[in-house]
Parts: C-alpha cells; structure tokens; sequence
C-alpha cells in the first residue's frame, strides 16, 4: 500500500511536467499570424537580405578583361579575387577623403539640425503657438519632398546666374558664391537641414507630449516658470528622443549621395569621389577605377561597418555620460 501510494506521488509531478496540447483554435490562429507575416517576410528577404547576400558575394569578384590578343579588347568576366577589392578601399586616397569629407559634414549639419528639430518641438509645445497643425505640417513638409527633387530646387537657389537669393544679396553689396570650395559642404548640410528638421521635430514632438502634465502642474504649483518647465522637466525627458535622432541623423549623412550628386552637375569641382557613395555609383558605371560591381560593392560594405561601428560609438558615450 505504502510502495503504490509513493509510486503515485512519484508520478504527479510527471504528468504536471508534460506539456498541455495545444487546441486546434491556438493552431489555426497561429497559421494564420504566419500567413499574414508572409508578403512582409518575402518581400523584406527580397529587397534587403537578398541584396545584402549578393552585395557580400560579389565584393569577392573584379571584372577583367581575358582574351583579345595582342591588341586588347577581349571579354570582361568577373574573376574571383578575394579580399583584394577591401584592400583597394582601404588604402585608396580617394576613398579616405570622402570619409572626411562625410566626417566633417556631419560635424557641421547633425547638430545644427537636432537642435533646430528641438527648437521647433520646443516651440510649438508650448503655448505659444495656437494652430499647431498648420505649424507641424508646414515643417514637415520639406521632408516629403523626395531628395533628388530638393536637391535641384537648392542648385536653382544657389545658381548664381538666375538665383533670386544671389541676386538679391548682389543688390545690397553682397557678394555669396554657394559652389566656393570653402563654402559647398555649407551649402549640401543646408539642404540637408531644410529636408530632414522636421521629421526629427515629430520625433521629439511625440516625446514631449508624452510627458505627464502633471508634472508641469506640480512644476507651476512650486513656482516654475516657462523656462525653468523647459529647462528641467522637458529636456531631460527628451533624451532617448535625442538619441533616436542622432542615430538616425549618422547613420544618414555617412550615406550622403543626392546632394553632393545632383550640385556636381553645377559644380565641376566637386569629384566623382566626393564622397563614399558617390565613388561607389561611379565604380559600379565604370567610370571610376578598378570599376565593376566588386570594388563598388566593397566600398559599400565598408562604408555599412564605418555606420554601425560610428554609431556603436556615439551610443555607448552617450550611456557613459548619462551615468
């Protein structure tokens, strides 16, 4: 009697351990949560995992010329040469110089723009301004401009042959060129500062007014005036916003194209290497050399592991200083 009771007791917890089945109703729901994820997952596998896959394989290629004899010419076929195109990026002169070029770029235009993007949320928060749909759209708008559009609208703008802008401040004893060497990089960071402030202004929008108001409350009950609210309760609270934004506003300068791209066709001084990106189009179209898909595709990479290690940096300083 004693032996079958303890050999029951020995067996509940065994039977407690197994698994409850699970009902055709949790089935069902669960092929259908699958079904629906599908056209994403395809699609997400086609336009960025696939590309990334062939970006990788074919960095591992150069295209050269076999056959052709003496007097050249010849077939191009992809020749499998290694790390050979990381090699070429990593010592061109070329290259390095885009990547300051890019560096100093963001220097200039990333901070410029958070603090207006902040400015603006800043004031439009407040109770300053009354309409705050019309002031939040009317920012946001340049942001759904495309970019090779606001580019050419800005080269109109600094074109100083029919610029309004150019000829305005001519009228008064101004004299500006936008294209000067000393001044281009100014000018490429205004277009990028018109196009993206307010998109990082909704960013720290959505911060500010998930704020508690109770807080503001309990700030004005103390005393506290406007400043002080803003000083104390609304910029700390806007810190993962910030970081949000200058994450994103890294990661989207170091692939500065369209600027630089569409002002070299007013501007012969700006190279086919201006930048990273714009040596890696021109690579890809043969007009830069070593040309083919290899090379390009390795500055590419190159430029993705400069990204995230750039942005590795700036979060983990970030976390120290908040400590």
């Amino acid at each position: 009697m004693t032996a079958s009771i303890t050999q029951a007791k020995g067996a509940a917890p065994k039977c407690a351990a197994a698994k409850p089945k699970r009902s055709k109703a949790f089935k069902r729901e669960n092929r259908t949560g699958w079904a629906f994820m599908a056209p994403f997952a395809i699609l997400f596998a086609f336009v960025f995992l696939l590309p990334i896959i062939w970006a990788v394989y074919s960095s591992f290629f150069r295209q050269v010329s076999q056959g052709g004899g003496l007097y050249g010419g010849g077939e191009l076929v992809n020749e499998f040469v290694g790390f050979q195109n990381f090699q070429y990026v990593i010592t061109s002169g070329k290259f390095w110089t885009g990547i300051g070029h890019v560096l100093l770029y963001t220097v200039i235009q990333v901070p410029i723009m958070i603090i207006a993007a902040l400015a603006l949320a800043m004031v439009i928060d407040s109770f300053v301004v009354k309409h705050v749909t019309g002031f939040r759209l009317g920012y946001f708008l340049p942001y759904a401009i495309p970019g090779v559009v606001a580019s050419i609208i800005w080269v109109y703008l600094y074109n100083g042959q029919i610029s309004p802008i150019v000829k305005g401040l001519e009228s008064i004893g101004i004299h500006v060129d936008f294209f000067a060497n000393n001044v281009v990089l100014g000018s490429m960071a205004n277009i990028t500062t018109w196009t993206f402030t307010g998109y990082n202004m909704l960013i720290f929008l959505a911060a500010l007014q998930a704020i508690p108001h109770d807080l503001y409350e309990a700030a004005r009950i103390d005393g506290a005036n406007g400043f002080q609210v803003a000083m104390k309760i609304k910029l700390p609270n806007v810190r993962g916003a910030a970081l949000l934004a200058m994450l994103l506003s890294i990661v989207g300068t170091i692939q500065l194209f369209n600027e630089p791209q569409i002002m070299s066709t007013a501007d012969p001084g700006i190279s086919k290497a201006y930048t990273p990106m714009m040596m890696a189009m021109n690579t890809s179209q043969g007009t830069l050399t070593p040309s083919g898909d290899g090379p390009a595709s390795a500055i590419a990479i190159v430029m993705a592991l400069i990204a995230g290690l750039l942005a590795v940096v700036y979060t983990l300083a970030e976390r120290k200083v908040n400590e």
